[in-house]
């Protein structure tokens, strides 16, 4: 007697269900799937599933054609700068009132308990908090994004004890910051550092076609990060609608190059997708593995080209002070590096002042695509470590730009007199940059 359909599948997935049991999965839902007419139906009930069998979710959502539709509603005209909202007091107020509708209506869905559905004495908790703190993207080029944020910091025990109490956390693009106000940020963003945060075994999304497609639409199963980068750069350059599609890429190369193993893509309009893809043998969408790990070690002569394809664009835009071929070959010795497959993805330089038994922690810089995993604190460890086994009191840090993430690292702020007497000699005052020391 030949088994059904049902007890096929139920077989053919126990394995997978053993594998993602206990698991953190971080599922990013974006504006456009939920819009869709069968999202409270089908994804709603989908990630009441994966929750009843022991995954631990993180859930992720934005609301850009939300905030679209609303803003023209309401006849306000958003400004954007480098492709980024401008969220002025006006933008933001009816900002707010979409994503707080949007949060309440998904807590209200996932709260369903009716019978005949998945959700049927499900019993799910959501929570949701400030478990995400911002930071301003402050001035850019003469140009204020007011309420537009960036995310500064991530409450994982909080979050980790909710999701050990087996409650869905619940996510928006809207967070706090600790001066007390509020600030609109992406939810890639949010979605990736989450991810990243919390060690996520992965990360899931949805687009209007399952998966990436090949030239003959059909749909490719996996993907390097590199490879990925390579669609990414396609669908831009055939100026694609799959917006939803380019901005998950994004965050899957980011979250797959700081440490999460997978990161997912399916469609929202194929019923089920998200349950084929993580319970099948083959799957159904498109799965982006990380690649290759990396490793910190010292400079040498023959990484003064990757070292100055990274530093120059950060030079070119004021960020650090520009540095000759011939400057760097002197200082190689002072410079640390994270490699990875032979690429040179961030570096950082101690330069010391031994007559006042201190050291200038300079020239930080981590590749754009490389920056969500904390490589700059590793680079800090490996200068202070270097600084302590010099026997230094301290180190200085000079920066235009980036204060917030120096004083999150223990330093604290200083005056120009501070800095060894050398080193005030050579201050610009036209860059007017901060001054910050640690104690080590």
């Amino acid at each position: 007697m030949r088994t059904t359909k049902l007890v096929d599948g139920f077989r053919q997935s126990a394995p997978y269900v053993n594998a993602h049991s206990g698991k953190t999965f971080v599922i990013m839902l974006g504006g456009e799937a939920i819009s869709q007419p069968t999202f409270y139906k089908d994804i709603i009930n989908d990630i009441a599933l994966l929750n009843c069998i022991g995954i631990k979710i993180v859930l992720v959502f934005g609301a850009r054609p939300q905030f679209n539709e609303a803003l023209i509603e309401s006849g306000i005209v958003s400004e954007y700068h480098k492709r980024i909202r401008v969220t002025d007091d006006e933008t933001f107020s009816r900002i707010k009132q979409v994503a707080g509708a949007l949060q309440l209506d998904i807590t209200a869905r996932l709260s369903m308990s009716l019978s005949n559905t998945p959700m049927q004495g499900a019993e799910i908790n959501v929570v949701s908090g400030n478990f995400v703190i911002a930071q301003p993207l402050g001035v850019v080029d003469g140009v204020d994004y007011c309420h537009s944020g960036r995310v500064r910091r991530i409450d994982v025990d909080g979050i980790n004890r909710q999701l050990e109490n087996n409650s869905i956390v619940l996510l928006g693009p809207i967070a706090a910051s600790v001066t007390g106000e509020s600030f609109n940020l992406t939810a890639e963003e949010v979605a990736t550092q989450v991810a990243i945060k919390l060690g996520a075994e992965k990360m899931i999304g949805f687009s209007e076609v399952n998966g990436i497609l090949d030239e003959n639409a059909d749909t490719i199963a996996e993907l390097t990060p590199s490879a990925a980068k390579l669609k990414v750069n396609e669908l831009v350059k055939q100026k694609s609608t799959h917006s939803s599609t380019i901005a998950f890429l994004n965050a899957a190369i980011a979250a797959c190059k700081s440490g999460v193993p997978r990161c997912h893509l399916v469609g929202y309009e194929l019923n089920g997708a998200m349950l084929q893809e993580l319970f099948s043998r083959d799957g159904i969408g498109t799965q982006i593995c990380a690649e290759a790990s990396e490793k910190l070690r010292a400079a040498q002569i023959s990484d003064i080209g990757g070292i100055l394809d990274l530093i120059r664009p950060l030079e070119e835009k004021g960020l650090l002070v520009r540095r000759s071929r011939e400057q760097l070959e002197m200082e190689i010795d002072h410079f640390v590096l994270i490699e990875r497959d032979g690429l040179v993805i961030g570096c950082a330089a101690l330069y010391p002042f031994a007559e006042d038994n201190v050291g200038e922690f300079s020239c930080l810089a981590v590749h754009h695509e490389y920056r969500d995993a904390d490589r700059g604190a590793l680079l800090l460890d490996a200068v202070v470590k270097e600084a302590k086994k010099q026997k230094y009191d301290k180190i200085f840090a000079l920066t235009t730009q980036s204060i917030h993430w120096f004083l999150e690292q223990g330093f604290q702020l200083a005056n120009v007199e501070d800095l060894p007497q050398q080193k005030q000699q050579l201050y610009n005052y036209q860059r007017r940059s901060k001054v910050l020391e640690l104690v080590i």
